[in-house]
Formats: structure tokens, C-alpha cells, sequence
């Protein structure tokens, strides 16, 4: 355990010498209504050492907003498959930016009687052109880095945004990654958009990555099957620990997120997939 330990403790030390984090910010013509301050738009931006022209937007799972003010926000809003994913860009020379909602939709955890659930930043708004006008502020501040090859990257319920985004903002990305993908609403009724939408409108290449053993109500590997056709990369294997909906278990790949990004990073690249990755 000692020497895992130390193992993970000196590729963050590399991985913190090797890139530079920058806080983004776009300011959306609107006020917030309940504070009546103008509202922000923030993301993370992870630059490595030697950066290329690609960024990969992560969009999180519950509660979906970030509340992102400062860099010291970071770590908190990355679960152990979003590390992966960090782990495996930033030597290819691609930038990885850990989205937030804007202040005018954050919301409270929702922890109680009705379970792990997000108040705020829901349906109504992730598939609106308000959202993908927000997102293209973030887009215009990291092209000003030198990012013009956008990918976008949700994770269960960031992948309302991943879909509705690629599906408005076409041929502005360079394509768009779906992973563990929310489908079956929730008790309070979340997630019903997933329903309706039109995945024939996106323009860019698109991959979806789902375990077929994800054991989440909300995320059936089956319904993913049904409309992915040959984008599908298909995960097998994991450990099953923990919340079988949260950042670790089947769900989010946990045991094998280092081979899982590595094969999104490939996708990116090359735009092939293997099929089926893991045991």
C-alpha cells in the first residue's frame, strides 16, 4: 500500500511541475436575480508543459455545478476518472478545462431523504442555447490560449450538457465524449430530457464510453447500446465498491480509469475506437 502511495503521490509532484492551471472566466449579459449581481461563467483550465491546440471541456457528474471561484477548487471537483483523464492529456499535449455552471445556476447538494441529487443548473437549462451561448464565452477565453480544437467530455450527469452541447454547437467542436450517460430520470425528474435528444444533429465525430455492467438506475448500459451504434466504446471489468452511481464502482470505471482514459486520448487522436476495452 506504502509503494502505491508513493506512487500516486509523485505523478501529482510530476504532473505539478509539468503543467500550469489557470482560472477562466466569461461574464454572460445577465444578472443574477436572486443576488442581483452580474453573472460568471468560470472553468479550470489545465495547461501542460508542452501544449498543442486541443482542449478537452469536462463537464462533472452530481450536483453538476463546480461552484468554481478560485484554483483551490479544483481537486474537490475531480473524481478518480477525471485524475485519469488529466494523467493521460496533458502528456499528449491536451489541455483539459474542469467546467462549472454559471453563478446563476448553482444550487445546493440535495442531500437527504430524496438522496445524492443536484437543486439547480437542470434540464430546463443544459438544453438550452442559453447554456451553449455560456459555454462559447468559456470557448472564445480558451482560444485566446491558443485552443482551437475543442472536445467536450461529460461524465453521467454531465453528459446532459456533453449531448445537448454537441448537438447546438455542431462544427464549433472538434467532437464530443459521453461517458456513463444518464438516461432514466431520477425521482424528482431529472435527466427526462435525455429523452428527446437529437443525436443525428451532431455534426462533430462522436464517442460514447459506458461499462456494460454499470450497475447506476439512472445509467443502463442497454439504452446506450440502443442509439450509439458503432461509437460506442464499451468498458468491462472494474471494482465493485462503493456508490454504484458515484465516482467510483462500474459507473465511473473504478480499478481501470487509467485504461479507460488512455482509450478516450486514442479516440481523440486518431478518431478510432477499440470496441470493448478492459477484462
Amino acid at each position: 500500500m506504502k509503494s502505491v502511495l508513493f506512487a500516486i503521490a509523485v505523478t501529482w509532484a510530476t504532473l505539478a511541475n509539468a503543467q500550469t492551471d489557470v482560472l477562466i472566466e466569461s461574464a454572460p449579459a445577465r444578472t443574477d436575480p436572486a443576488s442581483n449581481s452580474p453573472v460568471m461563467m468560470r472553468a479550470i483550465l489545465v495547461k501542460p508543459a508542452s501544449p498543442g491546440d486541443s482542449v478537452v471541456l469536462y463537464f462533472r457528474g452530481v450536483p453538476g455545478y463546480a461552484k468554481i471561484q478560485s484554483l483551490a477548487d479544483k481537486r474537490r471537483n475531480m473524481i478518480q476518472f477525471a485524475r485519469a483523464m488529466e494523467s493521460a492529456l496533458l502528456p499528449e499535449g491536451i489541455a483539459l478545462a474542469i467546467m462549472d455552471c454559471p453563478t446563476d445556476q448553482w444550487g445546493e447538494y440535495g442531500v437527504g431523504a430524496t438522496g445524492y441529487m443536484a437543486t439547480n443548473c437542470l434540464d430546463d437549462y443544459r438544453s438550452s442555447k442559453t447554456h451553449a451561448d455560456d459555454v462559447r464565452g468559456i470557448i472564445a477565453r480558451l482560444k485566446e490560449h491558443g485552443y482551437t480544437k475543442v472536445y467536450l467530455l461529460g461524465h453521467s450527469m454531465g453528459t446532459l450538457s456533453s449531448r445537448w452541447l454537441a448537438t447546438q454547437l455542431g462544427n464549433e467542436i472538434a467532437g464530443s465524449i459521453h461517458s456513463a450517460a444518464v438516461n432514466v430520470p431520477n425521482i424528482k425528474g431529472h435527466y427526462s430530457s435525455a429523452r428527446s435528444i437529437p443525436y443525428d444533429a451532431m455534426r462533430a465525430p462522436v464517442l460514447h464510453v459506458h461499462n456494460a455492467a454499470d450497475a447506476c438506475r439512472g445509467t443502463p448500459y442497454d439504452m446506450v447500446k440502443g442509439y450509439a451504434g458503432n461509437n460506442l466504446l464499451t468498458v468491462r471489468g472494474g471494482t465493485l465498491e462503493g456508490n454504484p452511481c458515484g465516482g467510483g464502482h462500474l459507473h465511473s470505471y473504478q480499478g481501470i480509469e487509467d485504461i479507460v482514459a488512455r482509450a478516450i486520448v486514442a479516440w481523440i487522436k486518431t478518431g478510432k475506437t477499440e470496441g470493448t476495452i478492459g477484462g
